[in-house]
């Protein structure tokens, strides 16, 4: 029931952009914090992307998508989204939505929920 439900990835060539969405059911607060993750087959997770909720809406980006990418929340319909351009082949990860992060001061130590995620796959 508490659930979050990725799409809009797929295959893209080099330079070209996609726009994920991370859909949450209606039992997540759509107040919460809430990120896009990445990881690489066989690497480790990544942060990409943050956006403070409580009505706050700071976003961090990681330096390696800074620019070319946008996050971004539609907080009536509990939707968070991804804006990707000038994709490049090292963005090839499952990108994967979390919402609801627990802090111990002002670091994340978790999120409460995550996304099955969706494929990025972008070639030269």
């Amino acid at each position: 029931q508490d659930r979050l439900v990725e799409s809009g990835g797929g295959s893209v060539q080099a330079g070209g952009s996609l726009k994920l969405s991370c859909q949450a059911s209606t039992s997540i607060s759509n107040r919460c914090t809430m990120a896009w993750y990445r990881q690489p087959s066989g690497k480790e997770r990544e942060m990409v992307s943050i956006i403070r909720g409580q009505g706050d809406g700071t976003k961090t980006y990681a330096d390696s998508v800074k620019g070319r990418f946008t996050i971004s929340h539609d907080e009536e319909k509990n939707t968070l989204f991804l804006q990707m351009s000038g994709l490049k082949t090292e963005d090839t990860a499952m990108y994967s939505c979390a919402a609801c992060a627990s802090y111990t001061g002002d670091k994340i130590t978790r999120f409460e929920y995550w996304g099955q995620g969706t494929q990025v796959t972008v070639s030269s």
